[in-house]
């Protein structure tokens, strides 16, 4: 599978982002139960707690990033990522290979149902 970047957004609303540089690990977190998106996936950082969103909309993503609707299916209850690119734009980070679902793997087991 290709490498999985996702642009982090909403950084504002908690801690900002100064904080936040290349390989800054952190944790995607699926949230079903948010009354505004039901693919939301928020940004966990250890010893913060959340403090944004996998963005989910055409105006918060950054170019070819996935999408948390695009994401939330490849990756479990939780995930993990780092950061890559900080730019006043947004933040940009690369899922860890790991987090994803084996595409190939489902495929066989729904081939065999």
């Amino acid at each position: 599978m290709a490498k999985v970047f996702i642009t982090l957004t909403g950084t504002k609303y908690y801690f900002g982002n100064d904080f936040l540089k290349k390989g800054t690990k952190i944790r995607l977190e699926k949230e079903p139960d948010n009354e505004y998106d039901k693919e939301a996936i928020k940004v966990i950082y250890e010893g913060l707690g959340k403090i944004g969103y996998v963005a989910n909309s055409s105006y918060t993503v950054i170019g070819d990033s996935m999408s948390a609707g695009r994401l939330y299916d490849k990756i479990g209850k939780s995930a993990c990522a780092k950061v890559e690119l900080v730019t006043p734009a947004g933040i940009i980070c690369k899922v860890c290979k790991k987090s994803l679902k084996n595409e190939k793997k489902e495929m066989a087991i729904t081939k065999n149902v």
